[in-house]
């Protein structure tokens, strides 16, 4: 007769691991691709404000970078959340004004190459016929 304790262990997990998994995709409204462009060295600041009744993750988000700049990869970590959806709930919470990326900060060699992502896709969400001409 063999006994499965390692079996047994795993079934008592799994319900705990769905549960999350269900719990992240109702907070992201099952969304995987963040409206701003992220990089995981992006470092966010406190918004102009904080808007009430935030998810837990998010409330979590905006407590951390209140305190002290952190990189989008440090948020992540400290709330052992996959990147994706720290993403997802950085760029909705920089949307509401409660986040930002300081302007000191958006100076790197990153910064400008986000910077100019973020502008190419706003001109072709604003424009998306437009066709570029070389000179």
């Amino acid at each position: 007769m063999t006994s499965r304790p390692h079996q047994e262990a795993t079934d008592a997990a799994a319900p705990d691991e769905t549960a999350s998994i269900v719990r992240l995709y109702a907070v992201t409204d099952g969304r995987t691709r963040p409206r701003h462009i992220l990089s995981l060295h992006t470092v966010l600041g406190p918004g102009r404000r904080t808007p009430r009744g935030l998810p837990e993750e998010s409330a979590r988000i905006v407590e951390l970078c209140s305190q002290r700049r952190c990189p989008l990869a440090e948020l992540a970590g400290s709330l052992g959340l996959p990147i994706t959806t720290v993403k997802v709930l950085v760029s909705d919470l920089i949307d509401a004004s409660a986040l930002r990326i300081p302007a000191g900060d958006a100076l790197s060699a990153d910064g400008h190459v986000q910077k100019l992502m973020a502008l190419s896709a706003a001109i072709k969400r604003r424009h998306p016929n437009a066709a570029a001409k070389a000179g």
